[in-house]
């Protein structure tokens, strides 16, 4: 009952915040939430399991730990996130052809750009032993 009742809150509260701050949302926002709504369609459509919530801070665990409650790592560069959002049909289905190519194109040129400058610690590291 008391669950029903916060829930029932919390309903309410989604539902003026949308109402009121909808004409804030930005441009990006936009997509981000059509991927949110696409990957939660997909995992209904698929009956994909809620894993167990995990209360403690996943920052303070080890890789070991994560592992063992289901948590995976993030991509660490944005060619592995390019990557990755390559294999995912969800999210090309969420953005549409269009922006999800322009979108692929654009972080691709950056990626490239990115990669090919030498960093700071790059400088540092290596200066003194060549």
């Amino acid at each position: 009952m008391f669950g029903g009742v916060l829930y029932a809150i919390l309903l309410a509260l989604i539902n003026f915040s949308l109402q009121t701050e909808y004409s804030k949302i930005k441009d990006v926002a936009i997509p981000t939430l059509a991927a949110i709504l696409e990957a939660g369609l997909d995992g209904i459509e698929n009956k994909l399991e809620v894993p167990e919530p995990v209360n403690q801070n996943i920052y303070e665990m080890n890789r070991e730990e994560r592992e063992a409650v289901g948590i995976q790592d993030l991509p660490s560069t944005l060619y592995t996130a390019l990557k990755a959002m390559r294999e995912n049909k969800s999210i090309k289905n969420a953005l549409g052809n269009h922006i999800y190519n322009q979108f692929i194109n654009s972080k691709s040129i950056e990626w490239d750009y990115y990669r090919t400058q030498v960093s700071e610690w790059e400088r540092e590291q290596y200066i003194k032993q060549y």
